[in-house]
């Protein structure tokens, strides 16, 4: 069954709220992806993910591309990083599970999955935390967290607060009422209690017959105060786990070379990971 947002096509966002990279290239690119995606036999929306992830493919690595005065739902299909990747693909991996292929509709669907409640309403509405995204998103049915139910998982507890512990590295957050109001997000994420694979299980040999191609992946990280340091999307190739991910050390998207466990063994600060799919409409 559709959601009550699939059954018209939703304007959340009024045009002049958008900051395009290139308008008329961008909604191009995302009407012939779309177009394309729902013109194939993708019967799950891991499926849908992997397809559309695997368009992205040599994207180059760009940093900071949602960040500017005043906030402003970003569209970027020139450059991405770990995280506007993810949220580009599930977008789109939505915006086909409702039956839809115009930009108009992914444009709803970005900038629900993007800032809490679904709606863009400044700079601390957006989700920065990867465990805030994961609990709102959930709780609106757009995507729905396995990890628990995996083997070898576990559960660890952090207080996050890496951002306004790091005001400086966030331009947003010289302005003080941003800043008051990200402390006031973060007072919900003391002794935040999420599941987590450790690395260890995830390099596992029955990691590739538990894993699906699609199921985006979120790296849980030793540094103090923050959950999760990277994203990417798990692909299943010839019975071996990869990552297809924006990756800064390659400059691009790709799908990373060596497989997901030697790729855990070389990034010691990664303490794990957690398992989302988008929720089936």
């Amino acid at each position: 069954m559709l959601s009550m947002a699939a059954v018209t096509t939703a304007h959340a966002v009024n045009p002049g709220q958008t900051r395009w990279t290139n308008e008329e290239s961008d909604t191009t690119r995302i009407t012939e992806i779309l177009v394309e995606a729902s013109s194939k036999d993708l019967s799950t929306p891991n499926e849908t993910m992997a397809f559309i992830g695997k368009k992205f493919i040599g994207t180059p690595y760009t940093a900071s591309t949602l960040e500017g005065t005043p906030e402003m739902l970003t569209v970027n299909l020139d450059g991405m990083d770990c995280t506007t990747f993810i949220e580009t693909v599930a977008a789109m991996a939505i915006t086909i599970a409702e039956n839809r292929n115009s930009w108009q509709d992914y444009l709803y669907n970005i900038e629900n999955l993007r800032y809490r409640h679904g709606k863009m309403d400044g700079y601390s509405s957006r989700l920065h935390y990867v465990s805030d995204w994961i609990v709102d998103n959930t709780h609106r049915g757009n995507i729905r967290e396995v990890t628990d139910r995996l083997p070898g998982s576990a559960y660890q507890v952090k207080t996050l607060d890496f951002m306004t512990g790091h005001r400086d590295s966030y331009p947003a957050l010289k302005d003080s009422m941003e800043f008051e109001r990200m402390k006031s997000v973060e007072v919900g994420y003391r002794s935040h209690r999420f599941p987590y694979i450790k690395s260890a299980a995830l390099q596992g040999k029955g990691m590739a017959s538990t894993l699906q191609s699609g199921d985006i992946i979120a790296f849980t990280t030793k540094t103090a105060g923050l959950d999760v340091s990277h994203l990417g999307i798990i692909l299943i190739e010839d019975g071996v786990v990869r990552l297809l991910h924006a990756s800064s050390k390659a400059g691009k998207v790709v799908v990373d070379p060596q497989p997901l466990a030697e790729y855990l063994r070389k990034n010691r600060n990664i303490t794990g990971g957690r398992i989302i799919r988008i929720a089936p409409r």
